[in-house]
């Protein structure tokens, strides 16, 4: 039954020990469905019971000091790190994404705990002049923060280990015990993940119900947005779910990581080759499962033709094939009902008489690095994400109308322009309702110490160590009079 030897023990990671569970959900590779492992299923009383021990050492974790979960986190990063060729070849097997994107997620989870550790030594307040008012006169005033309390983390399919250590090392940094809930067809890369945490808990005498992990459905992530005595609620997927999970949490704090139709502007003066080259990276890796992949292309009708021939040109350099090898760049997306939609969004286009100009069709069970033009502004291809190796060509006349049609869209995660002037650079950068705006460079650059998030339905709050640990703290306010 199992592919890759499974290195934690069976069931679930709660409180101080791992529960069996009745049920069990078998994980297959999505490039030839074959089985994987079996990832146990959780249940709501699960979810109920891990709240419970999280709340029971909310005050142990609320008292480390700085120091030791500075070294927490370090000696985390240290025993991840110790198996990361491990931990590539298991997320090319659960996630189906090529191998160099797998090696690019593990490279980039590690330097998250490692910014999460040196972030601890930023966690501090400031005073404040309580003798502005006539009343305050004598006073002493200061805040802190303090952290907030139980944090539960939900993660989605596509990049397990990143997004669960973008939740897990600042909830730790800020003293916050945490549950983390991994999307049903990823979970096997976070069970390890926690499981090598609690034994680094463990090792330095901390309560392992620091950390906990529950799989499950509906019903397992109801039961954890809803229970009161949850503080935070941090969640990386579909906008539609994290509608419906800052209304179940109300009126407590949510942090929204949701998802995009991500532009890319070329300008009349952008560097077309430059730009092209930003596509071919940026469209189609993690097999186009990525929030932030370049999915609407915006070319000035000057350079519209030159750009159009030299992306098909370079098209084949996307080699479609196992995700295993070194070679490939897609592979099957996450599952055969996503390979359906996104075929049947290319379908619709086509019947309201977009052209694809490449791919639109299966290779196996991949699909085709796609290209599509003339595309309607209202099919779901352009309003949408996508999540899967498509782009979309529209021509626009200016800059202005650029911008304008980027900012048309409910979503405002991140969107690239390609330009050689500082001028319509600036211009991008103030007019783009986006949370991130990138100049010159791949609309899916990340940096992951920067703040990083979206507005409108991409999401609220932001990520990135310094950033989600503040979300995950509150600010306590100390007036004295001596």
């Amino acid at each position: 039954m199992t592919s890759f030897p499974i290195p934690y023990p069976a069931g679930l990671p709660i409180g101080e020990r791992w529960l069996a569970c009745l049920e069990q959900q078998e994980i297959v590779f999505p490039f030839d469905g074959s089985p994987v492992a079996l990832s146990p299923v959780g249940t709501a009383a699960q979810a109920v019971l891990a709240v419970d021990a999280a709340a029971a050492v909310r005050a142990e974790l609320a008292g480390l000091s700085a120091g030791i979960r500075r070294t927490l986190l370090i000696d985390i990063h240290d025993a991840l790190a110790e198996r990361s060729a491990e931990f590539e070849q298991l997320l090319v097997q659960e996630t189906g994404k090529p191998l160099t994107d797998c090696r690019t997620e593990v490279a980039r989870a590690l330097t998250t705990w490692s910014a999460s550790a040196e972030e601890v030594a930023h966690l501090h307040g400031e005073t404040v002049p309580l003798d502005l008012q006539p009343s305050g006169v004598g006073m002493i005033g200061y805040w802190t923060r303090r952290p907030a309390g139980i944090v539960v983390g939900i993660t989605g399919f596509n990049y397990p280990f990143l997004l669960a250590s973008h939740k897990l090392a600042p909830a730790l940094a800020a003293g916050c015990p945490i549950i983390i809930k991994p999307a049903p067809n990823t979970p096997l890369t976070t069970l390890w993940v926690v499981d090598l945490i609690r034994g680094v808990l463990h090792d330095h005498g901390v309560s392992t119900a620091a950390v906990q992990l529950v799989t499950g459905g509906i019903a397992v992530g109801e039961a954890l947005v809803r229970d009161p005595r949850v503080a935070v609620v941090s969640f990386t997927g579909s906008a539609t779910v994290g509608h419906q999970i800052a209304r179940d949490a109300a009126p407590r704090k949510v942090v929204l990581e949701l998802g995009a139709n991500t532009a890319l502007i070329v300008a009349c003066d952008a560097d077309v080759e430059k730009a092209v080259d930003a596509v071919i990276r940026g469209g189609f890796y993690a097999n186009g499962q990525a929030c932030i992949s370049v999915q609407r292309i915006l070319v000035h009708d000057q350079i519209a033709d030159d750009f159009e021939r030299m992306l098909l040109a370079r098209l084949p350099e996307v080699l479609v094939g196992d995700p295993r090898s070194e070679s490939t760049r897609v592979a099957p997306v996450i599952n055969e009902a996503g390979t359906e939609r996104i075929l049947a969004w290319i379908t619709a286009a086509k019947a309201s008489g977009a052209l694809v100009l490449a791919g639109g069709h299966r290779i196996d069970r991949s699909i085709a690095p796609t290209v599509l033009t003339n595309v309607p502004l209202e099919a779901q291809v352009w309003c949408e994400e996508i999540f899967g190796p498509v782009v979309v060509l529209q021509r626009i006349s200016d800059l202005g109308s650029a911008i304008e049609l980027v900012n048309r869209s409910r979503y405002g995660l991140q969107a690239a322009i390609f330009t050689s002037s500082l001028q319509r650079a600036f211009r991008a950068i103030n007019e783009l309702d986006v949370g991130g705006v990138v100049v010159n460079e791949i609309p899916g650059f990340r940096s992951d110490i920067m703040p990083y998030g979206g507005v409108k339905d991409s999401g609220t709050g932001r990520e990135g160590p310094r950033f989600a640990i503040e979300e995950f703290t509150v600010t306590r306010m100390a007036m004295i009079r001596p």
